[in-house]
This record gives C-alpha cells, sequence and structure tokens, in this order.
C-alpha cells in the first residue's frame, strides 16, 4: 500500500504543486512582543471554504485580542470588497473597543494597503 500511495502521488499533478520542495521559504518567525494593555493589539485572519449560510456567509473575519485571546468571529462573504471589510471593521471592532494601535495579520490579499485605505476613510 505504501508503494502505491507513492507511486499516486507521484503521478498526482496537485500534490506535485503543494510540494513543501516547490514552495517559497518563508522568513524566519518573528516572536511578537506582549501586549500591554488589553484591546490594543489584534490578530485578524479568515476562515474560508464553508458551507453558505442562509444569509450566503461563506467565511469567518477572527479577530483576537493579543493579551486576553478574547475573539470576535464575523460572519462575512468571500466576495466583499475592501471598503465593505473597512466597513465592518469599524462598526464591530473599532466602535465597541477603540483603534487599536497594533493589528497582525497574516500576507492575505484582503489586508493589502486597499484595505488600510479603506479603513481610513471609513
Amino acid at each position: 500500500m505504501k508503494r502505491d500511495v507513492a507511486t499516486f502521488v507521484a503521478k498526482c499533478l496537485i500534490c506535485q504543486q503543494v510540494k513543501i520542495e516547490h514552495q517559497r521559504a518563508s522568513g524566519l518567525l518573528q516572536q511578537l512582543d506582549i501586549p500591554v494593555w488589553k484591546r490594543d493589539e489584534i490578530s485578524m485572519d479568515f476562515v474560508t471554504g464553508l458551507p453558505p449560510t442562509q444569509r450566503r456567509h461563506d467565511a469567518v473575519w477572527v479577530v483576537v485580542d493579543r493579551l486576553t485571546k478574547s475573539a470576535h468571529f464575523l460572519p462575512i462573504r468571500k466576495d466583499y470588497s475592501v471598503s465593505r471589510l473597512a466597513e465592518i471593521f469599524q462598526q464591530e471592532i473599532v466602535r465597541l473597543h477603540g483603534t487599536p494601535s497594533v493589528i497582525a495579520s497574516d500576507r492575505d490579499p484582503r489586508f493589502a494597503s486597499r484595505f488600510w485605505k479603506g479603513l481610513q476613510k471609513a
């Protein structure tokens, strides 16, 4: 069976594309300092690939306070515009907790400079 799996993986195009040797090496991990105040530093990311809800939400935007680890889970759609995401951030995070001084995220395209410009306009 082990030989069959190895043969299948060797012939599978998707398996070869996502193989670790074919991916760009990420940089060294950077340790984040421990925040001093709650809600001063947050981390955020998206959970996608979910089945749509009745309101057609198919993703969750997760915003976590880095000190207390309390989290907001915001239902969104993958196709929301950057300006819509900035509106949601203002309504759900800034309105309740104020503007954080540090926002950590991965390199998701949604967090490109367009999001930050949209956030400043909102």
